[in-house]
């Protein structure tokens, strides 16, 4: 007899786990609204994705807990627990050199710090200074 989580996974096909896994991370990819994101370009700034792009050697950029989600229950944000928690962590390379990077999303509650935010950094900082990596750290320019 399967145990509870194997019967679990036995009712979705390794198809339907990959589509789910898809949409998550297109999710993740768009986290912010696009108003936000209208906001942010109004004011001549890049999100968070863009400023990483601009700056990594191009496709070298490896995003780490890209599904991370905030943990807080009530205050109305039950149903606001968009991917990434505001800021986008990851590894790529500058001029050839691997960096770890960290990147503040305003489009994701407006760029607040939060628990998950800080431990995304908080393990960025870990996994660099193992690996003797330098951190880079990309927050938008002042209006």
């Amino acid at each position: 007899m399967l145990s509870v989580p194997s019967r679990a996974m036995a009712e979705h096909s390794m198809r339907e786990r990959l589509d789910d896994l898809a949409r998550r991370r297109e999710e993740a990819l768009h986290a912010g609204p696009p108003h936000a994101v209208e906001r942010q370009h109004a004011k001549g700034k890049m999100t968070a994705r863009e400023r990483i792009d601009y700056l990594v050697d191009e496709g070298s950029f490896q995003e780490l807990d890209m599904l991370a989600r905030h943990r807080v229950h009530g205050m109305g944000m039950d149903d606001n627990r968009p991917y990434t928690d505001g800021v986008i962590t990851g590894f790529g390379r500058i001029d050839g050199r691997r960096v770890g990077i960290f990147s503040q999303d305003f489009t994701v509650f407006g760029g607040a710090l939060g628990e998950v935010f800080a431990e995304k950094i908080h393990k960025m900082m870990a996994a660099s200074s193992t690996a003797t990596w330098p951190l880079r750290g990309s927050f938008p320019r002042s209006a």
